[in-house]
């Protein structure tokens, strides 16, 4: 039984027999269960179980699993849409696999009512590994060190933290976020280890809006002049320059505000040239790049020819 069917259970009490009532309050009270939710509970009996087990095999690990908790004005009957499956699942997968620095499969083993929750695991490694009783004996898997990292960072988000120390996983953490905005819906994520530890975090409105406001950019220009040959022409103002005779040369797609003056030019492909540019980049509060662009300003004063190959 899960907690949320044992606290209605306890509240139809309440109302039924209040004798009976009175006592379960104090059985409650006695094994102070009282102020648990359903996670802690369901940890509790798993470190029970894990810890029965390693009486017979102390190597004996608990079978990992992720609880994915949708929460949101369309969740009340526990059901699982097909859009958010498509618009989430991937990409938390996607979210987790990126903390764990590896890629990591998740499979779907189920989905229950309170609110809406999804139950996952890890795809397992060989049934060999494990033994009777849903107990892993494998290695600590890379979820488990994704999972770690990714509720770390959940919380950080929700108490609007500093979180530049996981800048890597910001692409994939606005994806969810945005998903889950799309259909007003929060997540709560829930983590058993194979240790019977439990890990929590959760992504509400306020951690949403302030991944929002982490991905507001402002501009930063410099100028800066760029020597090279052209290589490509665009009759809508653009030009690429290509800076080294290597394949690998860094080039650059310059942009004419006003097409016309780079048709008086008349450059063709193979010139040589030196622009002055504006360099402006988009950079978001944690200090990505969003965007950059190169927009000709004039010509740069003349410098030697680059070299050619033989």
């Amino acid at each position: 039984m899960t907690g949320d069917s044992w606290r209605e259970r306890r509240r139809a009490l309440l109302g039924d027999d209040p004798a009976e009532s009175e006592r379960a309050a104090r059985l409650l009270d006695a094994l102070g269960t009282e102020d648990r939710d359903d996670e802690e509970v369901e940890a509790e009996h798993r470190a029970s179980r894990l810890a029965a087990a390693r009486e017979y095999a102390p190597d004996a690990r608990l079978e990992e699993e992720l609880q994915l908790r949708l929460t949101g004005p369309a969740t009340a009957g526990g059901a699982l849409r097909f859009e958010w499956g498509d618009a989430l699942l991937e990409p938390v997968e996607h979210m987790v696999s990126v903390a764990a620095g590896t890629p990591v499969r998740l499979e779907l083993t189920g989905i229950s009512a309170g609110s809406t929750v999804v139950h996952a695991r890890p795809v397992t490694a060989p049934l060999d590994s494990v033994v009777p009783g849903g107990l892993d004996v494998s290695a600590t898997s890379a979820a488990a060190t994704g999972l770690g990292t990714l509720t770390t960072l959940l919380d950080a988000l929700e108490s609007e933290r500093d979180v530049r120390e996981w800048v890597k996983l910001f692409d994939a953490i606005e994806a969810v976020s945005r998903a889950l905005s799309r259909y007003e819906l929060n997540l709560g994520v829930t983590w058993y280890d194979a240790e019977g530890g439990l890990r929590r975090a959760r992504l509400t409105e306020r951690g949403r809006l302030y991944v929002k406001r982490l991905r507001e950019t402002k501009d930063r220009d410099q100028e800066i002049t760029i020597s090279g040959r052209i290589t490509e022409l665009r009759e809508s103002g653009l030009v690429k320059v290509k800076t080294g005779t290597a394949k690998n040369a860094p080039a650059y797609d310059v942009r004419f505000e006003e097409p016309g003056e780079l048709l008086r030019m008349r450059p063709g492909l193979g010139d040589n040239v030196h622009f002055r540019v504006r360099f402006r980049q988009q950079l978001d509060s944690m200090g990505i790049a969003r965007s950059t662009e190169y927009t000709y300003l004039g010509p740069a004063a003349e410098q030697t020819s680059l070299p050619l190959e033989p």
